[in-house]
Formats: structure tokens, sequence, C-alpha cells
């Protein structure tokens, strides 16, 4: 199903996934080979090549390394969060000998509880931002929400189906409907507004590495962790 949405013609550039996709290599590899950009949630126990566990080196960035970042709206407004960003040794993509992808890990840190921390790993164009890292990571709950709202309108997650075929067929037919009652509120919603307006959306001995944390659009830290 991934292959065929980034094979047809929409313009996808990232994708975004929780953690059961995020552990999965294959997957990310897959996202790789095809030029898209990602945000993906890992588990804090998540190993990458030539890093340590992930949850393990967050709890060494330094403090400056924070920031406190919308993702995005929510139901109560602005979704503030602390996040962390660090750009990994390794680029993966080049146009000739020029660098043109990188290699991502971040956090994102509960204001009000700050032991609940979430991890995700990521790839981006160079020019890629932490704000543009947390914004994709921010759309998940968009999907989360049309999942949900799939299951409440459509029936989305009524399905008796033991095989692969079946449930990709009720599935299939379950989102198709959901779009196109999304497609008619739409409509309704923008009955007797005035011309020009939009629907708006928010947008030691042992081996070591060197991580650079990012902490604020001017600056950057790199340190040395122990694996």
């Amino acid at each position: 199903m991934v292959l065929r949405a980034l094979g047809s013609p929409l313009p996808i550039t990232w994708v975004t996934a929780d953690s059961a996709y995020g552990q999965e290599s294959r997957f990310r590899r897959l996202l790789e080979q095809s030029g898209v950009g990602y945000v993906l949630a890992v588990p804090k126990s998540q190993f990458t090549v030539g890093c340590p566990r992930i949850e393990g080196l967050f709890a060494q960035a330094p403090d400056e390394a924070w920031e406190k970042i919308s993702c995005g709206n929510g139901a109560k407004g602005e979704r503030f969060y602390d996040w962390a960003a660090a750009r990994l040794p390794a680029v993966w993509e080049f146009d000739g000998d020029e660098p043109t992808r990188q290699r991502w890990m971040l956090a994102r840190r509960s204001i009000a509880k700050p032991d609940e921390i979430a991890y995700y790993l990521a790839s981006a164009p160079l020019e890629a931002t932490v704000a543009d890292l947390v914004r994709i990571a921010g759309c998940r709950w968009k999907v989360e929400e049309c999942f949900q709202s799939a299951k409440n309108e459509c029936g989305l997650d009524q399905y008796e189906v033991r095989r692969y075929v079946g449930w990709y067929r009720h599935i299939t037919l379950a989102m198709l409907a959901h779009a196109f009652l999304t497609v008619l509120a739409s409509q309704e919603r923008q009955k007797g507004k005035p011309s020009g307006t939009h629907p708006t959306s928010w947008t030691s001995h042992r081996p070591r590495f060197d991580v650079c944390w990012q902490l604020d659009p001017t600056t950057v830290l790199q340190t040395e962790t122990t694996r």
C-alpha cells in the first residue's frame, strides 16, 4: 500500500507514523530509497547504526538543547512541548559529491510531566529545520483523528474477516466513504462564506561518535557520546 501511494501522482514529500512502523529498519530504508523525508516514532530502546539507545542519548542532552515549540493546533489550542533534536553524523544521500539529506533524532518532552518523553527518527533535506521536523511529527494527530472519525462515521473498525483481501476491501471502501463525506462537509461549510475564503489548515576505550545538538537557529553544540 505504501509503495502504491509513493508511486502515485500525489506530491508526497513526508511520511510520519507511530513506533510500530518507525522501529522497522526496512520501512525506513524503503522511504529513504523512495526519496521522501520521514519523522517516525520509535520506542525508547531504539538503536540505530553507530548509536546507543535513543533514551540514553537524550538523557545526556544539555539543558539548552531543549526548546518549547508548538507542533500544531489541538482541541484546546496550540500543543506545546519541549523538543530536542540531534543531527546524526552520517548523511545518506548524495547528488554527485554533495550531500542532500541528513538523518536526525528527535525527542518530545511533556512540559507538565517531564518524565513523559517520546522519541523519533527522522531524515530530511539538508535545509530542513527542527521546526519542520516538529511540524511533521505533529501531523500524526491528524491521522489519528481521521481514523477515529472513520471508525465512528463509516465503520472502519467493524469488519469480521480473516484474510487480507477481505480486510483490504473493507478498509478501502470505508476510507473512500470517509473521504466522500469529508468533501461534502467541507462544501457545506463553504456555503454562505464570502468569496475568496478558503479552508484553513494548521499547518573512554569505548567507541565514540559525534552528535550535533541543535540549540537554536544559529548555534549547534557538538558532543562525544559513549556507546
